[in-house]
């Protein structure tokens, strides 16, 4: 690499790690804590991925989504998913107009609440599919089909999608499938005692914060294409693989816990959302290499809503995060070690 080549890459790392820390700063003057979700929903933006949000009411999610979209310059929406909201609610329709110049009616398209950077889509869970999967095609191919029509969505494109998991009666499950189409599955927990009565005096008094902006939406977008040029080295790739790859119940190298615990296991994103968030979490960390404690640090997230406990794990307490830890400790992350484990060379001679 040419001096200028790396002094360049060493501005480039320098820029965001400094904007990591002033976003987290200018978050902080409104959310209190989840310090966690806020890194991986930074991690999520930067790698352009989705998010899925679990928690219930009441912990702030809404206002850290906006705040973060503040803090971005981007442009927010918020959808409140309900039962009888149909696909053109979010993606806009075609209207009949009359033309005041030639007195002819024409249709006009009206874009719907879709047609922004950052979209909270409140509750996916409490709509129908027909619903869910219009939100998920703009999630994945970054437009809407009207008719015939097929409009492009601004980018970047940044969809926070919140589930309550209390309350679940007429609701509309997201099947694991599209699931799958969110990089990350973030749990929001209660805050911790300190944190809570910090909430309580600053939420019942006249003073409040405003966020300032840190980053533009072009240079988040500039920040995205540097993300992909980070380099990955073959062992944590092969480290990376092999988490991935014992989750897939009876194929080779898989643990006989795994084939026992789950009925189904990660396809191949789950890698590629790996390394993405591994080379994003490393930049904002000020490092320009991506090491297995960035995999490490998000198998949970990336993983948790990828792979589906059975009734012989349920009954037992397991849960997927259960599973992902187990995982972790089994699997060594020396290279030396990985590449010789009998059971692990299964997965790679597969």
């Amino acid at each position: 690499m040419s001096d200028t080549n790396t002094e360049s890459s060493a501005e480039s790392i320098d820029l965001l790690h400094k904007a990591h820390t002033q976003l987290k700063e200018q978050m902080s003057k409104v959310i209190v804590g989840q310090d966690d979700v806020i890194d991986q929903l930074l991690i999520a933006l930067f790698s352009r991925g989705h998010c899925l949000l679990e928690g219930v009411p009441g912990l702030a999610k809404t206002l850290m989504i906006s705040t973060l979209a503040k803090c971005l310059s981007m442009d927010f929406s918020r959808i409140q998913f309900t039962p009888d909201l149909m696909p053109a609610d979010i993606t806009g329709t075609d209207v009949l107009q009359e033309n005041r110049d030639t007195g002819q009616r024409e249709f006009r398209f009206i874009e719907g609440p879709l047609f922004h950077n950052v979209i909270l889509a409140d509750e996916i869970n409490r709509t129908p599919p027909k619903t869910q999967a219009a939100l998920l095609e703009a999630m994945q191919e970054k437009q809407v089909t009207v008719g015939q029509t097929i409009h492009q969505l601004s980018d970047p494109f940044f969809v926070l999608a919140t589930q309550n998991p209390i309350e679940q009666e007429g609701t509309y499950s997201l099947p694991e499938a599209q699931q799958d189409r969110f990089m990350f599955k973030v749990f929001v927990r209660y805050p911790s005692f300190e944190e809570e009565r910090q909430i309580a005096r600053q939420t019942t008094s006249n003073t409040k914060a405003e966020p300032e902006s840190v980053l533009s939406a072009d240079q988040v977008l500039e920040i995205q294409g540097i993300v992909r040029q980070v380099p990955v080295t073959d062992h944590v790739i092969n480290y990376a693989l092999a988490i991935v790859r014992q989750t897939r119940v009876g194929e080779p190298g898989a643990p006989d816990w795994i084939n026992e615990w789950l009925g189904w296991g990660a396809g191949p994103r789950a890698m590629q959302n790996l390394l993405l968030g591994g080379k994003t979490r490393a930049l904002l960390d000020g490092r320009s290499h991506v090491s297995t404690a960035d995999i490490q640090a998000l198998a949970a997230p990336v993983l948790r809503h990828r792979i589906t406990p059975n009734f012989t794990a349920e009954s037992e307490g397991i849960t997927s995060d259960k599973v992902i830890e187990r995982l972790i400790q089994e699997t060594p992350d020396k290279e030396s070690e990985l590449t010789s484990d009998p059971r692990l060379g299964k997965i790679f001679a597969a």
